[in-house]
C-alpha cells in the first residue's frame, strides 16, 4: 500500500509538473503570439508610414512635371509669337528708311516742269514713286490718313494750332510730313495742324 501511495504521489506529481511545465508552454506561446503580433504591427505602421511618404513623393513629383509643361508650353507660346511678330513686322527698320526716300520724291515731283525735258523727268519719277509706294503697300505699309480726321496722339505729331472756323474742333487741318502705319504700327506719325 505504501507502495501504491507513493506511486501515486508521483504519478500525481509528475502530472502536476506536466500541467506546470505545459502552462509554461502555453505562456511562452502566448507571449511568443503577442511579440508576432506587436512585431506585425510595427511592421505594418511602417509601411503605412513608407506608403504616405512615397504618395507625397509622388504628389509633389507630378505637381513639378505639370509646372514644367506649363512652363514649357508657354515658352512655346511666347516663341510662336515673337516668330509671327517678327515675321509681321520684319520689314520696318527698312520701311523707316524708305519712308525717308518717299518724302524726297513726293518734293521732286511738285517741281514745275517748264520743259519737254523735265517734264520726262518728273513723269519716271512719279513712276519709280508709284512702283516704291505699291511695294510698300504690299508689305502692309500704308500711309496715315490726317486732313479731315480727328487728332489722335497715336498716330498724329501736332506742330501748330489755329483757329479755323471751317474745320470742327481737334480736327487736323494741314499735313506737313506724311505718317505711315505698317499693318498696326506706327512707323512714323504724321507732322499736322490742328485746330483748336
Amino acid at each position: 500500500m505504501t507502495e501504491n501511495k507513493n506511486e501515486e504521489q508521483t504519478l500525481e506529481n509528475e502530472t502536476i509538473e506536466e500541467n506546470a511545465a505545459e502552462a509554461v508552454f502555453a505562456e511562452e506561446e502566448i507571449a511568443a503570439e503577442q511579440n508576432q503580433d506587436s512585431v506585425e504591427k510595427d511592421e505594418l505602421q511602417l509601411a503605412q508610414q513608407k506608403i504616405a511618404e512615397l504618395q507625397a513623393k509622388i504628389e509633389e513629383m507630378d505637381n513639378r512635371y505639370l509646372r514644367l509643361q506649363a512652363d514649357f508650353d508657354n515658352s512655346r507660346r511666347r516663341a510662336k509669337l515673337d516668330m509671327e511678330a517678327a515675321q509681321k513686322y520684319r520689314v520696318q527698320s527698312i520701311a523707316g528708311d524708305l519712308v525717308e526716300a518717299l518724302d524726297n520724291f513726293e518734293r521732286a515731283t511738285k517741281i514745275e516742269a517748264e520743259n519737254e525735258q523735265t517734264k520726262s523727268l518728273l513723269s519716271g519719277m512719279e513712276m519709280v514713286y508709284k512702283t516704291i509706294t505699291d511695294a510698300l503697300a504690299k508689305e502692309g505699309i500704308e500711309p496715315i490718313s490726317s486732313v479731315g480726321e480727328e487728332f489722335d496722339p497715336r498716330l498724329h505729331q501736332a506742330v501748330m494750332q489755329v483757329q479755323d472756323e471751317n474745320f470742327g474742333s481737334n480736327i487736323v487741318v494741314e499735313e506737313f510730313q506724311k505718317g505711315y502705319l505698317l499693318k498696326d504700327r506706327v512707323i512714323r506719325p504724321a507732322m499736322v495742324k490742328v485746330n483748336e
